[in-house]
């Protein structure tokens, strides 16, 4: 389903959807995947004859999902777009690895579950899910998985339950990790490079704004 230009699509989540983006500023997009997307999108409407969608970011550096929960009357329902893309939970696991801050999976999900449900029945917006991803630059990041795979499941089923698109950021990000250094793609294994925002707005693209199929001949 194609985007329109009457779409107003809205991005919400941690730093890797922030990309240091002016909060001073609402119309601030960040310099990550956000950005990336809207450039896209905007270059194809100037290419033709439509109109650009309007875009929001309202990602905030080290927010969990339970941080998502405290602001999303404001900073989703209030906003009130068309399409909501939720990319959360790599905070989940990490505050619990270097700060002990725990974030069972089971609540986690039900608080994930509980927005995406909330954003469906207050705006029947299209809802579009990112999944979280983790591309280990030190030996201790590869024990992150025991908490991280369990998460990442919990995200599939809430955006399943609910209708939403998946973009499998993780898999687009292992896949060219097999090719390049995983520096190369999140100096630290979190925070994706320009590489890695260009890939992940791609990723975005191809399953969101995916072309309408041809109709079929009589």
């Amino acid at each position: 389903m194609h985007i329109k230009g009457s779409d107003t699509l809205l991005f919400i989540g941690d730093s890797i959807t922030d990309a240091g983006r002016d909060r001073a500023d609402s119309a601030s997009l960040g310099n990550g995947y956000v950005d990336a997307v809207a450039q896209t999108l905007r270059e194809r409407a100037q290419s033709g004859t439509a109109t650009a969608p309007r875009v929001i970011n309202r990602g905030i550096s080290g927010n969990r999902v339970y941080d998502l929960e405290s602001r999303w009357a404001t900073d989703c329902i209030g906003l009130r777009p068309t399409v909501v893309t939720v990319k959360i939970g790599i905070n989940d696991t990490w505050r619990y690895y270097d700060s002990g801050l725990p974030s069972p999976v089971d609540a986690f999900e039900a608080c994930l579950d509980g927005l995406l449900a909330d954003t469906a029945e207050q705006l029947s917006a299209r809802l579009v899910v990112i999944t979280p991803f983790l591309l280990p630059v030190t030996p201790e990041q590869e024990g992150w998985f025991e908490d991280l795979a369990p998460r990442t499941d919990a995200v599939l089923r809430a955006a399943l339950a609910h209708g939403a698109d998946v973009v499998r950021a993780d898999h687009v990000l292992n896949r060219a990790a097999q090719e390049r250094e995983a520096v190369e793609l999140a100096r630290d294994g979190v925070h994706p490079s320009p590489l890695g925002h260009r890939l992940i707005a791609d990723a975005w693209l191809a399953a969101v704004d995916a072309a309408e199929p041809e109709p079929q001949r009589q």
